[in-house]
């Protein structure tokens, strides 16, 4: 130990006093004695001297300190306890006050130092004043104002905050909040209205709307029907206002024909679930064998009922103009309706033409085609013996 290092031993033995600290040093024993017992202070001025035990001679005999007194040592400082010599935990025992660390400082309780507080016994709460109810400007004759108003400096605005306050920052953190509401609608955080319609709700509620709309259509879009024509009589004789409507001739010179007919065809609704609305019914008549157009039909608005075989007569056009009377397609419709007196066996022969449908049906954006044809129908008009 240290102060064993600074003790005044070896002098008090009578041995020389030098600058070098022998108990500093460490010299080997020359002849060291293994077993016999020796103590720190005679061994090291004669080391070959019977040991003492752990009898003083400093102290004549009279204790056992191997050799060391309290005069041998600098002094260490006071020995006696803190605060006079008392204990605080006997006085806690016996009911005292408690020892409290902080009464210096929070004016708590009793100060326990006398050297700042001018030997004060507590807080000393300082006299109420009125509060400061006068203008600004005005002082108080009477005590300090109390500053209670005033707010403390603050910051500096930093360059981002100038920048939030311009226009183009406030429209960059509307952005920003979209993009952070977009994110968490995404992740199922947040609603499109609040807490309602979050994504999985959304996808439920537009699988469920997608497939009413589905039931829906499948009950209301109509389908495109089917046309044929009447077995016994395809084509049927003009009546009403339509067989005025268009003159019948056949002539030589110039070679040409025309007159008026109805078509009679039986249409397929079973497919519809909904009456069939037709906006616009288009037919158009080509000879089978030539392929020449030989007449036309319209008709307008038209509703057919729906899951039945509703019939219509379709009126028609035959209009056809050649080069001569040898004109094939002229001439096949001019046998097929001239007089019966003038035919062996009065058996005319039949029409053949094709017919083809442009239809324009409500509730489907585009326009649909069918087409049927005819190889045995009977000519609806006969002429004179003398007509032709």
């Amino acid at each position: 130990m240290d102060y064993d290092r600074k003790s005044a031993v070896s002098s008090f033995y009578g041995g020389r006093k030098s600058s070098l600290d022998a108990l500093n040093q460490d010299f080997p024993s020359p002849n060291p004695v293994p077993d016999q017992r020796r103590d720190d202070a005679s061994s090291f001025f004669n080391p070959q001297r019977q040991s003492r035990g752990s009898v003083d001679i400093l102290n004549n005999g009279r204790t056992s300190t191997a050799g060391y007194n309290q005069g041998s040592f600098f002094h260490a400082g006071r020995e006696e306890p803190l605060k006079g010599g008392r204990d605080e935990e006997e006085e806690g025992m016996r009911g005292g006050d408690d020892w409290d660390v902080y009464a210096d400082f929070n004016n708590a309780g009793p100060r326990y130092s006398t050297g700042f507080g001018g030997g004060d016994q507590g807080y000393q709460q300082l006299t109420p004043t009125t509060p400061l109810t006068k203008p600004e400007g005005t002082l108080s004759a009477t005590g300090p104002v109390e500053l209670v108003t005033v707010p403390a400096l603050g910051p500096e605005w930093r360059r981002s905050e100038m920048r939030d306050m311009t226009k183009s920052g406030r429209r960059e953190k509307k952005s920003d909040a979209r993009k952070e509401k977009w994110t968490q609608w995404k992740r199922g955080e947040r609603g499109m209205c609040g807490k309602y319609f979050t994504r999985r709700v959304l996808v439920f509620t537009l699988f469920a709307l997608c497939a009413a709309v589905a039931i829906v259509l499948a009950f209301t879009i109509p389908r495109v029907p089917g046309f044929a024509f009447k077995s016994d009589s395809p084509l049927l004789n003009a009546t009403g206002s339509w067989k005025n409507a268009v003159p019948t001739t056949f002539s030589r010179f110039p070679t040409n024909f025309s007159f008026p007919a109805f078509a009679s065809l039986q249409i397929d609704t079973n497919g519809n679930f909904l009456p069939l609305t037709f906006d616009h019914l288009h037919a158009s008549i080509f000879d089978l064998d030539t392929g020449r157009q030989v007449g036309t039909g319209d008709m307008s608005h038209k509703t057919l009922p729906a899951k039945s075989f509703p019939q219509i007569q379709l009126p028609l056009n035959f209009t056809y103009t050649a080069a001569n009377d040898s004109d094939q397609t002229w001439l096949n419709w001019y046998n097929a309706c001239k007089n019966r007196a003038l035919i062996v066996g009065g058996v005319r022969p039949p029409v053949k033409f094709r017919l083809v449908l442009d239809m324009d049906i409500a509730g489907l954006p585009t326009e649909h085609h069918a087409s049927t044809q005819v190889s045995d129908a009977n000519c609806p008009i006969e002429l004179s013996q003398n007509g032709v």
